[in-house]
């Protein structure tokens, strides 16, 4: 007997922008509409547009990485109901496989202008920048990164349940009052609260559209209770994901899909972000939340891991004292900066530019280590880079040669500061 064809639960258009198209949104709310239903143990396949909704183009600017508009992303497909998943559950998601779609077999890797989203290094690095990646098999190569070639672990950086009322309440309080008590502090947003600007709840209209846009919750955060945008490069093909349930029929949300991303994703708009496919396979652990003492999600990695044998990866430590000499207290983000600086240190010997090897650390497969965070007053980091993404020797009892590494493509007409002096 034939085996029937998995059925496709969602579909984009790579030619329409996302907020045009009803089987996705950009905000968590128990309100936003179900797109289509989903039976437990049925495998099904799910289309997702890339994280900005198909505003970056393949091409040799990074004028739309500039002008990206960041009030509308994070196109997510679903919410799909789980048959059967009621509050207290567990939905357990077992992904499959992730693919980019045929019709589109490149991403992309982008640098945000620091005052239009910024990135992890953007002290350093105000300036947009971007890398295109060819997307054949398992393997990723870049026109703008060159004499690199590594393969890519695809994942979906966001997965996630819908909030309850009253979860959705607790989210919202607890970020406006951390933005009240400390945004004075800093120069960039601490938080995110609602706003109603582009907001898209899926098919909703009308008042029901406009209070989800009031009350919703954005997605670029991943939260304790549902996950959402945690960007964890192992969630690839054969884990399985288990998430708590807080609404009749789970409302379960998939998207900002990438095909490759470092430990990380330090560039923010960091990791190949691609539209694309995956399939998943779903079931519910009824009461699971208790019977599993859930209360954030959980997940197995699959055996589809990279294989870059241990031995080849050249290793950089970062302390928690930054690039200014000034000591922090057991901060793990100040020694994970100061890692990533020591890797694009060495990096550079070999011909690359500061905004290349940025784009590099963003998006392969570097593997990033908490090491210490006992040992007063310095928390110690690890980030690990494989030789063997490299078609040239950089190791360091090689010859240290430099080559002609081209650039990254650029905002036209930008004056950009390609090597920083971090001392």
């Amino acid at each position: 007997m034939p085996t029937e064809a998995i059925r496709y639960v969602t579909k984009v258009d790579l030619n329409k922008p996302g907020y045009e198209q009803p089987q996705v949104h950009n905000r968590w709310h128990p309100d936003v509409p179900f797109s289509e239903t989903i039976h437990p143990g049925e495998t099904v396949k799910i289309e997702c547009l890339d994280w900005t909704g198909n505003q970056i183009k393949n091409d040799d600017s990074a004028d739309d990485i500039l002008n990206v508009d960041l009030t509308r992303i994070h196109y997510i497909s679903g919410p799909f109901n789980i048959e059967g998943a009621e509050p207290g559950d567990v939905l357990v998601v077992e992904i499959k496989d992730v693919q980019p779609l045929d019709r589109q077999p490149w991403g992309y890797c982008g640098i945000f202008h620091k005052k239009n989203g910024g990135g992890f290094l953007d002290k350093f690095y105000p300036e947009a920048a971007k890398a295109i990646f060819d997307l054949e098999g398992i393997h990723a190569t870049s026109r703008h990164i060159p004499h690199t070639k590594f393969t890519g672990l695809i994942h979906p950086g966001i997965m996630g349940t819908a909030p309850s009322r009253e979860v959705l309440k607790e989210w919202n309080q607890r970020e406006v009052g951390l933005i009240n008590s400390i945004q004075h502090q800093h120069d960039t947003a601490v938080a995110l609260p609602p706003l109603e600007l582009n907001a898209h709840s899926g098919s909703a209209t009308g008042e029901l559209a406009a209070r989800i846009a009031t009350e919703g919750a954005r997605t670029i955060p991943g939260r304790p209770e549902n996950g959402g945008n945690c960007d964890i490069k192992n969630l690839s093909r054969g884990s399985k994901c288990y998430f708590p349930v807080y609404v009749k029929g789970a409302k379960f949300s998939v998207g900002d899909l990438h095909f490759s991303q470092g430990d990380g994703e330090i560039s923010f708009c960091g990791a190949i972000e691609m539209p694309g496919v995956l399939s998943i396979k779903t079931s519910v652990i009824k009461g699971g939340m208790e019977k599993l003492s859930i209360k954030s999600p959980i997940f197995t990695p699959g055996d589809v891991q990279n294989q870059y044998g241990p031995s080849r990866y050249l290793t950089f430590e970062g302390f928690s004292v930054d690039e200014e000499g000034n000591q922090k207290y057991l901060c793990a983000t100040t020694a994970y900066r100061q890692a990533c600086i020591r890797a694009i240190e060495y990096l550079r010997k070999f011909g690359y530019n500061d905004y290349q090897i940025y784009l590099l650390l963003s998006t392969a497969p570097i593997e990033g280590r908490i090491a210490g965070v006992v040992d007063v007053p310095n928390a110690c980091t690890t980030l690990g880079i494989p030789m063997d993404f490299f078609d040239i020797d950089v190791s360091p009892e090689g010859s240290l040669e430099s080559y002609n590494m081209g650039n990254c493509a650029l905002v036209s007409n930008a004056n950009h500061s390609l090597t920083y002096n971090f001392k």
